[in-house]
């Protein structure tokens, strides 16, 4: 199309100069008489040189085509290889991120939350998942339906399963199982922390990923463009500049087959019709794509490309046969020699016209100078002895202006020299070719220029291509890999690639660097009370804080989620760094203004330094994210510096989190039970089980040294199994003994109720032991209700319609409100300690308190006061006519052995109490 384009535009201007040519005049015919015999004799010897010279023409012009054609076709092909390896990198990118997250996440990543942050921009990926070790898909960017599928039996899940090699895997197109379209499958391995197989990430994407960004352009019509992999399968195929994506697929099982390319071929060859569908001969190259197991193909059709040299051909065939004609005429006439010559040198300017006419098809500006020297011999300009249009528009002129001027004339005295400089060198040479960007004081038009001079004669034959449009496609593909979309800061890819070069320059200069790791405090808060939307508008206005806050020069990176990254260099003073990150942890405590409301976030900040904390990237990004790893610890909202001890911190937490898992697989835990009693009577209403661990070398470990940690590390799901286990045994087995039972209650943690399936596991456990459903009581915290409304709903709704209590632990403490309370129609509700200790010590505690009381019966739920450890408390408590009672006072967590006794008794308080009683 742009071929067209331009030939048309060159004849527009080339129709002026043919209608204003003026004829020649006959000369005078010479008088004298010639033989007659010879006249014919010199036309046959001329059309005899005429044909001989007209076919060696036609041959070198051919050639030149053809040669022109392969090197084009090898540069479309390299082009293209490089195209397909950004494209495959952005994928293996992607692969790695999401691997990252899921290892990171504990195998709790959300892809639907990515693909709503924008991971996920192009529209051919067809499907973004994650397939757990069994082959179940447990996450995705777009929904998969309702019908549970299986993966395991897919080339890619069967080798990734069997092989230990975490590289990126490129499978072969098939038909989606999900998308129902053709697709690619990228796959890469995912282990678990002990290198066993924990599944398979998966980014399946349209061939036409592959062949539908490329800029075709410069392939034409029939242009045709191919990916093949290392075992000769074809992975996508188009011909043309505009194909589907069905039609990609279609035309890729349509081809006759693989071309026999070589190593050698990689320059370009002429492939035969019978290889392609449209029976049409292609110049076509194969280049490897670096890094990747696949090799790009570029073509160019034949007829297309040599559609310049058929003009050409036509041209200079139909000025030798009027040639022909002539001498046959001058035979005939017995023209005067002068004439003919007059009119030979005219037909010789014609085929010259014609021919420049020809160059003007081409979408490159061709220029012909010849060196102009001084008396020592020295080149000191050059002049434009012939162009084309497109050469002259490329210095914003026209060829009639354009030849015959001087580089000194269209150059300025500060680029001159620059311009000068080259030419030589190419003229001493005989050969550059390079792609330039056009620096300011230049008169060319265009911001990137392909040139390539060679030396012609004592001249030079220069061709300029304007690659701009290339160039800014490439500096979008290096945008999109190193910008985050949600924050447009740099992402973890820039920070990647660029921190060790910013080291190196502080090595080199002998100044220090210092890398902050920024975590935002009670991000997901935030999330779960307002959704991802208000979540987003959060984390870019904390992006815009954060650059607010640093020197100019200092970069602010977004690693992922709430997690930033701010390198301050060069840095002088350690009180820079303390003086930034006070600044910064200050400004965190600044509400933000957004959409929802304010919301007030804080900021820990863990800091580690070069040279001191670590030489490489690596070791200084592990260091600070150890550090504001105890920022967060200590009480979070403020910085804390690298320090060796920290990381032996780390390392003893990471022991314990070892011990934990041991202590899980040996179920190294037994259950504690405190009663709960009626306020009034003291008679037995329930029994709460605690668990304990029973450590081999640190004998019974209380709860709060281990509970944090399994929530952390997703073990708490495994250990409530295990409370849940023995507290139904331990039901059963008072049952057995005939003892007059009271329900058990059993904490169930956040993290547990929102990623187990809990009533599916209390129906089987209580299946198993044969225990009613009325034994089994379930406490859960006001985090746990901050959920999915309609998830949380249905997992209360299939509890209580077993019969199982649902209670509301530590209340007062989170996130709940009066319309969740309604919403889930709990059973009990039991007041946290802090409000019980309040009692007697202001007149606002037994307010608060009676509040409190007054909202849960008004809701139909019962009330607990929880840690009562004084008489005092107590008589209060009665006095408000609290329904029942549990802490110190009346008992203190005991094994199940005592439990038992507490059974037996059933009336828990004093004989001093059963007094007060009697005198109420």
């Amino acid at each position: 199309m742009n071929r067209g384009i331009d030939q048309a535009e060159s004849t527009n201007h080339a129709d002026p100069t043919a209608t204003t040519r003026k004829p020649l005049s006959l000369p005078e015919v010479s008088r004298g008489m010639l033989p007659v015999i010879l006249w014919p004799a010199i036309s046959l010897l001329l059309a005899t040189l005429l044909w001989v010279t007209t076919a060696i023409t036609l041959t070198d012009e051919r050639r030149e085509a053809e040669i022109s054609a392969l090197a084009e076709a090898k540069a479309l092909s390299q082009t293209y290889s490089e195209y397909i390896a950004r494209a495959v990198e952005q994928i293996d990118q992607l692969t790695l991120l999401i691997r990252y997250q899921w290892e990171r996440s504990r195998q709790s990543l959300r892809l639907e939350d990515l693909s709503s942050q924008g991971a996920f921009p192009m529209a051919h990926y067809a499907l973004t998942t994650v397939i757990n070790a069994e082959g179940r898909p447990v996450t995705a960017n777009r929904p998969m339906g309702s019908v549970l599928m299986q993966f395991n039996d897919r080339d890619y899940f069967v080798y990734h399963r069997d092989n230990p090699s975490r590289a990126l895997r490129i499978g072969t197109p098939i038909v989606g199982r999900v998308s129902q379209v053709p697709v690619i499958q990228f796959t890469r391995r995912l282990e678990r922390e002990d290198g066993s197989f924990d599944g398979v990430v998966l980014v399946s994407v349209t061939p036409g990923y592959l062949t539908g960004f490329f800029d075709g352009s410069r392939l034409g019509r029939l242009g045709m463009l191919a990916v093949v992999d290392a075992d000769s399968i074809m992975l996508a195929y188009k011909i043309g500049t505009s194909i589907s994506e069905d039609e990609s697929y279609a035309s890729s099982n349509a081809l006759r087959g693989i071309p026999p390319f070589s190593a050698s071929q990689q320059n370009g060859s002429l492939i035969g019709p019978e290889w392609f569908p449209d029976k049409r001969p292609r110049y076509a190259a194969m280049i490897p794509v670096a890094g990747y197991p696949l090799i790009g193909v570029a073509g160019i059709a034949q007829e297309e490309y040599l559609l310049s040299y058929a003009q050409t051909r036509r041209n200079i065939l139909q000025a030798a046969i009027v040639a022909s004609v002539i001498l046959l005429l001058f035979s005939a006439l017995g023209s005067a020699w002068s004439f003919r010559r007059v009119r030979h040198k005219q037909q010789q300017l014609e085929v010259q016209e014609t021919y420049r006419l020809a160059t003007e098809g081409g979408n490159e500006g061709f220029y012909m100078l010849r060196a102009i020297r001084d008396r020592a011999g020295n080149v000191v300009d050059f002049e434009v002895v012939d162009c084309n249009e497109r050469g002259a528009w490329f210095y914003g002129s026209c060829r009639e202006q354009f030849v015959g001027a001087r580089l000194s004339q269209l150059n300025g005295p500060a680029y001159f020299p620059v311009v000068m400089e080259l030419y030589r060198s190419a003229l001493q040479s005989g050969f550059y070719e390079d792609e330039a960007k056009i620096p300011p004081g230049s008169p060319i038009v265009v911001e990137w220029v392909h040139r390539r001079l060679v030396r012609s004669g004592a001249g030079l034959a220069i061709t300029f291509r304007d690659i701009s449009h290339i160039k800014a496609h490439e500096r979008e593909l290096s945008r999109m890999a190193n910008e985050d979309a949600l924050t447009f800061l740099p992402n973890r890819n820039w920070l990647k690639h660029h921190l060790p070069g910013m080291l190196d320059v502080a090595r080199q200069s002998g100044s220090a660097l210092a890398l902050m790791f920024v975590d935002l405090d009670n991000f997901k808060n935030v999330n779960d009370s307002h959704g991802h939307s208000a979540g987003d508008e959060l984390l870019r206005s904390a992006a815009e804080r954060l650059k607010s806050l640093v020197r100019p020069g200092d970069h602010v990176v977004r690693l992922g989620g709430d997690e930033f990254t701010v390198i301050l260099h060069p840095v002088e003073h350690q009180d820079e760094i303390a003086i930034a990150a006070t600044r910064i942890s200050q400004a965190f405590h600044h509400p933000f203004d957004l959409v929802h409301g304010k919301h007030a976030i804080g900021a820990s900040i863990g800091i580690s330094i070069f040279p001191r904390d670590g030489y490489d990237a690596e070791a200084l990004l592990k260091n600070a994210d150890i550090a504001m790893y105890q920022a967060k610890s200590d009480g979070k909202g403020h910085f804390r510096y690298y320090e060796q001890s920290l990381a032996e911190r780390l390392k003893a937490r990471l022991d314990m989190e070892r011990s934990l898992q041991l202590a899980l697989s040996q179920n190294q835990f037994v259950l504690h039970y405190q009663p709960r009693v009626d306020t009034l009577t003291g008679e037995l209403r329930s029994l709460e089980a605690l668990v304990r661990w029973k450590h081999p070398d640190l004998g019974l470990v209380p709860p709060l040294e281990f509970i944090p940690l399994a929530e952390e590390t997703g073990m708490i799901l495994r250990l409530g199994e295990l409370v849940l286990e023995e507290a139904c045994a331990q039901i059963s087995r008072w049952k057995a003994m005939s003892l007059k039972l009271v329900p058990v209650s059993i904490n169930v943690s956040p993290y547990q109720f929102n990623h187990g399936d809990i009533h599916h596991t209390v129906t089987a456990c209580l299946q198993r032991h044969r225990v009613e459903p009325g034994l089994v009581e379930i406490e859960i915290t006001e985090s746990s209700m901050m959920g999915e409304h309609a998830e949380v709903s249905a997992e209360m709704t299939a509890l209580r319609a077993m019969g199982v209590k649902l209670l509301v632990d530590d209340f007062g403490t989170g996130f709940s409100s009066l319309s969740q309370l309604q919403r889930l129609e709990m059973d009990g509700l039991k007041v946290d300690r802090a409000f019980t200790s309040e009692l007697v010590k202001k007149p606002e505690g037994e307010v608060f308190f009676r509040a409190i009381m007054s909202m849960a019966h008004a809701l139909g739920m019962s009330v607990v006061a929880e840690g009562v450890e004084t008489e005092e408390q107590l008589q209060a408590l009665r006095a408000m006519a609290c329904d029942e009672v549990q802490g110190y006072f009346i008992s203190h967590p005991v094994p199940a052995a005592d439990a038992q006794a507490l059974l037996q008794r059933r009336f828990l308080l004093s004989s001093h109490d059963e007094a007060a009683l009697t005198a109420t």
